[in-house]
């Protein structure tokens, strides 16, 4: 996690600020991280998975391209996992619709 912290602060433009939101897994909350001043660290509540997008394109992935499958190997399920991945990001208009919370944008155009 602090490896993906560092990268996530080099890419922040010089003078700015950005905020990262995380769920509480453990390795999102531990207190051996050390943030940089350019980031600050949001973490969504405890079971609220209706605040966290990312739990919508699991779901998505899972029910249009990992269910009713057998695997014979593990090297079947990182492909089969690639494969989902990478046809979900070649279609970035589903990526934007399956995150989005009209809530979250209303008044806005």
């Amino acid at each position: 996690m602090q490896l993906h912290i560092d990268e996530i602060s080099l890419h922040v433009a010089k003078d700015a600020h950005a905020v990262l939101l995380l769920d509480r897994a453990g390795w999102h909350i531990t207190g051996n991280l050390k943030w940089p001043k350019n980031l600050t660290p949001i973490l969504l509540p405890s079971r609220a998975p209706e605040l966290n997008p990312v739990e919508n394109i699991w779901q998505y992935l899972r029910a249009n391209y990992l269910s009713n499958r057998v695997f014979e190997t593990y090297a079947e399920i990182i492909d089969a996992a690639c494969d989902a991945w990478n046809r979900l990001t070649a279609r970035p208009d589903v990526v934007t619709s399956i995150g989005m919370r009209q809530w979250a944008h209303s008044g806005q155009l």
